[in-house]
C-alpha cells in the first residue's frame, strides 16, 4: 500500500519554516504550495484511499467528549487518526515534529504536542465555517492542513476559506486542496470553511497543543 521509493527527510520544504513563522506573526496563517514532498503526499494519499474504500475511516463530528455528535449538516468529512503505523505516517509526523520546535524556539509557544487525522471528503461534502479552539481554553494553538490530492481540477470545490480574525465576513484567503499545499493558523483566532467539494479530497488535518491536563486527566483526549 505504501510506495518504496519514498524520499528521506526533510519531507517538509525547510525553507517553509522561517516564511511560516513569519505569516503566523504578521497575519495569524501561512499558506505555502509545493511544501510537502510530493512522494510522501502520493503514499498518505493511496493510504487514505486504502482506507475509504475499505470502511476504515469514522464519521467526524462536533464537540468533545459527552458533547461530542455527529452533525452532517455542519461537517461531512470521514477521518482516521495518524498512530505511525505506516512509513509514510512516520515521516509526516516527524516533519511536524521538527516544526514544532521551530515554532517553540521562535515564539516561545509552550507547544508539547501534536495530533493530526486523515480527513476524507466525499462529493458534496462540506464544513461550516468555524474556529478549531475557543478564546480562553487554547489547548490547540497552531492548526495545520496538509492537502494529498493530485491534480485537483479548477471546478472542484473543496477550498478552504481562510476569514480575517477581526471580521468573520472577510475572507482574506482561498486554499486550493493540491497535493503538497499546507497551510497553518492560530486555532482560536482564525475562521475557516471547507466549501462543497465536487470530488473525493484528502488531506491531513493536525494540531500543536499546549498542555492544557489537570489532575491527571489529558485535556483534550482524542
Amino acid at each position: 500500500m505504501i510506495a518504496s521509493d519514498l524520499q528521506t527527510p526533510p519531507v517538509f520544504a525547510p525553507a517553509a519554516h522561517n516564511a511560516l513563522v513569519e505569516a503566523l506573526v504578521e497575519q495569524g496563517w501561512y499558506v505555502g504550495t509545493k511544501v510537502i514532498d510530493s512522494a510522501l503526499c502520493q503514499a498518505l494519499y493511496r493510504e487514505l484511499l486504502h482506507m475509504a474504500e475499505h470502511d476504515a475511516l469514522n464519521e467526524a463530528g462536533i464537540g468533545r467528549g459527552q458533547h461530542h455528535h455527529l452533525r452532517k449538516d455542519v461537517r461531512g468529512d470521514a477521518i482516521h487518526w495518524l498512530d505511525r503505523e505506516s512509513e509514510a505516517q512516520r515521516l509526516y509526523l516527524n516533519a511536524m515534529g521538527e516544526l514544532q520546535q521551530s515554532l517553540n524556539q521562535a515564539l516561545f509557544l509552550g507547544l508539547f504536542e501534536y495530533e493530526a487525522h486523515f480527513a476524507h471528503y466525499p462529493p458534496g461534502a462540506f464544513y461550516q465555517r468555524h474556529l478549531d479552539s475557543f478564546k480562553g481554553r487554547a489547548n490547540r494553538v497552531i492548526s495545520t492542513v496538509g492537502y494529498l490530492n493530485p491534480d485537483w481540477p479548477s471546478d472542484g470545490g473543496g477550498e478552504m476559506v481562510i476569514y480575517h480574525p477581526d471580521d468573520p465576513t472577510q475572507e482574506v484567503a482561498r486554499v486550493v486542496p493540491e497535493a503538497g499545499t499546507f497551510a497553518c493558523f492560530l486555532s482560536e483566532s482564525i475562521p475557516h470553511e471547507v466549501l462543497p467539494t465536487q470530488q473525493p479530497r484528502a488531506s491531513i488535518a493536525g494540531w500543536f497543543r499546549r498542555n492544557a491536563s489537570l489532575g491527571g486527566v489529558l485535556d483534550p483526549a482524542h
